[in-house]
């Protein structure tokens, strides 16, 4: 398909997927990259006890806290 004909089908409202390779596809900046940091105890044990509350790891609940504060902050 020429490029010109896909823009003309996307331009339209068209369904494009058929025409994609989506083998390869991606979200961008979405790979995980690992990051340390310290927490004193006090703070763990209170992450624990609220991760375990809602039935989830710790580290989803730091990743969900985070990803919420920073949503706000854009917001």
């Amino acid at each position: 398909m020429k490029a010109s004909d896909f823009d003309d089908k996307f331009d339209r409202g068209e369904d494009i997927t058929s025409e994609l390779d989506l083998t390869k596809a991606r979200k961008l900046n979405q790979e995980p990259r690992r990051v340390n940091v310290d927490f004193p105890a006090w703070m763990i044990e209170s992450l624990d006890r609220e991760a375990k509350r809602l039935g989830i790891t710790r580290q989803s609940i730091i990743k969900v806290w985070i990803a919420e504060r920073l949503e706000r902050k854009v917001s």
